[in-house]
């Protein structure tokens, strides 16, 4: 494997691998929801006993959007600030859950917010206010959104790991396409000059200033004979022999056909010139500049 191979190879191996960074980062995300939903059912099975309530449930907690999850109740509930703080940290340090959080307690009524703290890691920075008052027994919605975490982290990660992802696979893309044409370039180069023409027998075409003349099989390959024997004489035994002996058909003026056709196809070119000598073959002259 040469170089630029080995080059391309590895940048596909480093694009797989961002890839499945990716996935391993969204597959945390999924396990992280996981956790939450059970620490979460953890802390209204806690407030429930701590209203004397043993057999009313605990309903499904449901996850938001951005990290945000719901926790409701069956029937009423009271809460006290300051049990629900403690509870809510008590349980996500068990379960392991990020240390930044928004809490807000929502009235079923009317929607609106009757309690909400916030949690930022360093208890300097916490915001929670009213801590001594109870709230009265009602229905109540619970829902937790974890902010700037760990989580944060990984969706900035990616972003990042998605543009080097794209970075890489455009590279490898323009990679690829410009040693495509290198090759390209490499394998035409095997032509034939004949004046003013390159001659691409591999490829049955005439090239002059860019203009290609497409060349017949026959044509291509009566023309690389002549071409390989500049101004000598081919015989026409020769030329029928090698051109048509594979085919079993020939017919008697098929090869003048042939010679008059190329004929034309370098007619735009003075120093080029396919001459007929009677009776013995052709012979391809190429006048020197």
């Amino acid at each position: 494997m040469n170089n630029s191979a080995k080059y391309f190879f590895r940048s596909l191996v480093l694009v797989a691998f961002l890839f499945c960074a990716l996935s391993c980062s969204n597959d945390s995300d999924k396990e992280l929801a996981e956790v939450a939903k059970v620490s979460l059912r953890d802390v209204g099975h806690r407030l429930l006993l701590l209203n004397q309530d043993s057999t009313s449930l605990v309903k499904p907690v449901i996850a938001l959007e951005n990290l945000k999850f719901q926790l409701s109740f069956e029937e009423t509930i009271s809460i006290h600030p300051d049990t629900l703080v403690n509870t809510i940290k008590k349980s996500f340090e068990k379960a392991g859950l990020p240390e930044h959080y928004l809490t807000e307690v929502k009235q079923c009524e009317d929607g609106e917010v009757a309690y909400s703290y916030e949690i930022k890691q360093n208890v300097e920075n916490d915001i929670v206010p009213c801590g001594g008052r109870q709230l009265p027994k009602a229905c109540y919605v619970i829902s937790v959104r974890f902010t700037k975490t760990q989580v944060a982290k990984n969706d900035n990660l990616k972003y990042l790991y998605i543009l080097i992802f794209v970075a890489l696979l455009v590279s490898a893309i323009v990679f690829y396409k410009r040693k495509h044409r290198a090759s390209n370039l490499t394998n035409n180069e095997n032509y034939a000059e004949i004046g003013s023409y390159q001659f691409y027998p591999n490829e049955n075409k005439l090239v002059k200033k860019a203009i290609e003349t497409s060349l017949s099989k026959k044509e291509c390959e009566l023309l690389e004979i002549l071409v390989a024997n500049p101004n000598q004489i081919v015989k026409r035994e020769e030329l029928e022999k090698r051109v048509w002996e594979d085919n079993g058909v020939f017919v008697g003026r098929s090869l003048d056909t042939y010679i008059s056709k190329l004929r034309k196809k370098l007619q735009d070119d003075d120093s080029i010139k396919i001459t007929n000598v009677h009776g013995v073959g052709y012979k391809l002259e190429i006048l020197k500049n």
